[in-house]
């Protein structure tokens, strides 16, 4: 079943824009398979007519009126524009122009969302699938003769934390062949972004630059940036995930994972588990084969495992037009959400 209509939460929305991806027909909202189950109803003795004392007590005693106090849902349906946006971007050779568009389609994506949230309030993280650094050549030896790379960020080698070797940890300096090679300004000391980050847009493009030397192992990133262990207190993420916004996971790359330990139902439960077991608080985006190949396993975790999904082809010239399904998505999500 679907979930409930946009148009019943507790902020307006409004009508869904229809952009169809150039691929074909778009995959049809896996909405239609959300459980609408609210869990198991606590036992509550107060409703048992079958208990003799229960029954004789109220039999003995007069009806009284006491009154319930309304104190209204705890966790109100409705994401109230807080979402938090983790992009997984491969490093392999020949993603420049997958990065490019990427980067281009941006700002688009960005204002479409705005557009449908009075107070948008996000996070924006990118992390590479690869928990080495920069070009290891560079690294090695950051002379003319030793690094090959134009303008390579030879200064922040030595100021290299644990962190910026960590697979799944928020990226911070882009480095290596294709990259942007140097800081790109996060405030307040996080991997990630906010929107009092001055410069946005241009914060994630030069993010988004992430390289073209490095491998591809969404599968196990993306686990690992949502762990407890990197986003509780004192980990490399910690404070990315919130409990009270949506969780939208986009993937970027030129070729399917084969190189990630685990599978995707494992993959699916970790990022469930940080949302608290709900399914229906992430949305997952992914650029890269609409179809699933057999050893697609990337494919197989955005579109088996999340109630709202889109898939668009890496080689669609413009990325916008799947973004706008993909805003619908998170339309629907938002209607949705309880947060925790």
């Amino acid at each position: 079943m679907r979930g409930p209509d946009p148009a019943a939460s507790s902020f307006a929305i409004p009508p869904a824009i229809t952009a169809p991806a150039s691929t074909g027909d778009a995959p049809e909202p896996s909405t239609t398979t959300a459980s609408t189950s609210t869990g198991p109803v606590p036992e509550d003795s107060s409703t048992s007519t079958t208990g003799e004392a229960s029954t004789s007590t109220t039999a003995a005693l007069p009806l009284q009126d006491l009154g319930v106090p309304d104190l209204g849902d705890p966790h109100p349906v409705g994401c109230k524009g807080k979402i938090d946006f983790l992009f997984v971007i491969s490093r392999l050779s020949f993603m420049e122009n997958l990065q490019a568009r990427l980067i281009e389609a941006f700002p688009y994506f960005m204002e479409t969302i705005e557009s449908k949230f009075s107070d948008f309030d996000y996070q924006i993280m990118v992390i590479d699938p690869d928990e080495t650094w920069g070009h290891p050549l560079c690294n090695a030896d950051c002379s003319p003769e030793g690094c090959s790379v134009p303008d390579y960020p030879c200064e922040a080698v030595a100021d290299l934390d644990a962190c910026d070797t960590t697979l799944g940890a928020g990226t911070v300096i882009p480095a290596g062949k294709g990259a942007s090679n140097h800081d790109c300004g996060l405030a307040g000391g996080r991997r990630y972004f906010t929107r009092e980050q001055p410069d946005p847009v241009g914060t994630f493009a030069c993010l988004a630059q992430i390289g073209l030397n490095g491998d591809d192992e969404l599968g196990e990133a993306v686990t690992a940036a949502v762990s407890p262990a990197l986003n509780g207190p004192g980990g490399c993420n910690e404070g990315f995930i919130r409990d009270d916004a949506l969780l939208m996971i986009t993937f970027i790359s030129n070729t399917a994972d084969t190189d990630s330990e685990g599978k995707p139902k494992l993959w699916a439960e970790a990022i469930t588990n940080a949302k608290h077991g709900d399914p229906n608080s992430v949305v997952m985006f992914s650029i890269q084969k609409p179809e699933c190949n057999p050893w697609d396993t990337v494919c197989d975790l955005v579109k088996y495992y999340f109630p709202y999904w889109y898939i668009i082809d890496n080689d669609e010239p413009d990325y916008r037009p799947g973004f706008d399904v993909a805003t619908d998505r998170i339309s629907e999500a938002c209607s949705a959400f309880i947060p925790q």
